[in-house]
């Protein structure tokens, strides 16, 4: 026998051990679930063998002409060998094509590249193993050396993309003190008006309203006095003026130029984020704003408005609830001839009305409200709001004592002028709206306190 010859025998030796290993290898492989679980160690043992079995054959390929390697590797599987090809043949031919890693064949297999780049979902389109299908499985393998931990951008990463979920923005609120007024657009930086100032009621003889001025001189007028013709009554109406400055409500926020490009969602999130914090603020505004610099004067801090304290209501036969006093609140805005057109309360004031139970624990306004039935108490529609301090409310004829105007409604821009933001690549965007408020009969609101029960 010549040299070659023992040459080749003793690597064909080598190679059936090496392919004998592969075969007690790939029967130790785990199947869980449906898919066949493939240890770190597994895999680079696996690996080893398959890499010496390619340099092994390349070997025996340069001594002896490719007829005889496939004679050979067509005999009778009646060695280890043959086992192993046995096993081989059920996987659908693992040595008859390249040989390749485990992670090189996942990488080149059909069912990865259908993922799209994860665009197509996170699970494979058919089942795989070291890129041989097993009929009937599902397969993957799983390493216990794989990164764990946060993939932060720039961070190592393996295969596969990340797949991120939409930002759950904050709850935001639905009613607003808006909602309550009439609002027109005006064009000026000033809005200058006529305040008048109370109006007598004169319902019932000897019956007054102390809470306004006595102007109102109206009365019966005799055709003459004695000799004289009768002389008719003056009344005194009075009359201030006053300006409401159109005020500027703003803020922005700054961003990466590229960032708003790689997520078009934040984007989004901030400008909503943004306007929401101008209603905010304009609520605040509206109700509490108190006249000085830049802000407005609401309607809590406007002179002139009228007060009722919870306490000051009757306590027989059965105490007044705070629902009572919010209608006793309203007969002042009608004694002033004007029809109350809403409530804003705090939403434990609120709760508290609805949740208000008679002596037999029944509810007493909650029911309608309860099966979806619009917020009201007294026929006067209710916003419920943390823009006013718990143990106050707001009675008013929102639609006809106060007017808002609107010089530029609440928008968005953008810019990169600022600082030195277009050299960082940087921009501003920037929310801002401008109104101004004129109540212009404060005798028509009714701040009502809920400082305690009457008899507490």
């Amino acid at each position: 026998m010549s040299e070659d010859t023992s040459r080749i025998k003793e690597l064909q030796n080598a190679l059936r051990v090496k392919m004998a290993d592969n075969k007690a290898i790939a029967d130790s492989f785990r199947i869980e679930d449906g898919a066949v679980v493939v240890s770190a160690e597994q895999k680079s043992a696996f690996d080893k063998n398959m890499q010496d079995i390619k340099e092994i054959k390349g070997l025996i390929e340069s001594l002896e002409s490719m007829g005889g390697v496939s004679s050979w590797s067509s005999e009778p599987q009646d060695t280890v060998a043959g086992a192993f090809a046995a096993a081989a043949n059920e996987v659908k031919g693992l040595t008859s094509r390249e040989i390749k890693s485990i992670g090189e064949m996942f990488l080149d297999s059909a069912e990865f590249k259908a993922l799209n780049g994860g665009r197509n979902g996170a699970n494979m389109a058919a089942a795989w193993q070291a890129g041989v299908s097993l009929t009937g499985f599902n397969v993957k393998d799983v390493y216990s050396a794989l990164p764990s931990g946060t993939m932060a951008r720039g961070a190592d990463a393996v295969f596969g993309s990340i797949q991120r979920d939409a930002l759950v923005t904050p709850p935001q609120r639905t009613k607003r003190v808006r909602d309550l007024f009439p609002v027109r657009t005006t064009t000026a930086a000033v809005i200058e008006y006529f305040r008048q100032i109370g109006f007598t009621s004169l319902a019932a003889p000897g019956v007054t309203n102390s809470s306004y001025s006595t102007n109102n001189a109206a009365a019966p007028v005799a055709e003459r006095d004695g000799s004289a013709f009768g002389i008719k009554p003056q009344s005194a109406f009075q009359f201030v003026g006053e300006q409401a400055p159109v005020r500027t409500l703003a803020h922005w926020e700054a961003a990466h130029r590229n960032v708003l490009a790689d997520e078009p969602q934040l984007r989004s999130i901030i400008d909503n984020e943004l306007m929401y914090g101008l209603r905010l603020l304009e609520d605040s505004q509206i109700l509490n704003g108190d006249g000085t610099g830049e802000n407005l004067l609401g309607v809590l801090n406007t002179p002139g408005i009228q007060e009722y304290a919870w306490s000051d209501g009757a306590t027989t036969p059965v105490a007044d609830t705070k629902a009572d006093a919010l209608r006793r609140a309203a007969t002042l805005s009608f004694l002033a001839y004007y029809e109350p057109t809403g409530i804003v309360l705090h939403p434990n004031d609120w709760e508290d009305i609805e949740l208000t139970k008679d002596a037999n624990g029944q509810y007493l306004i909650a029911v309608s409200v309860a099966m979806g039935g619009e917020p009201k108490v007294w026929r006067m529609p209710i916003v419920d709001t943390p823009a006013i301090a718990e143990g106050t409310a707001l009675v008013g004829a929102f639609g006809t004592g106060a007017q808002l105007y609107d010089r530029e409604q609440a928008s968005i821009r953008i810019s990169e002028q600022h600082s030195d933001f277009f050299v960082r690549n940087a921009i501003v965007i920037l929310a801002e709206q401008r109104l101004a408020l004129a109540v212009k009969r404060p005798e028509a609101f009714v701040v009502v306190d809920f400082d305690e029960a009457p008899g507490a």
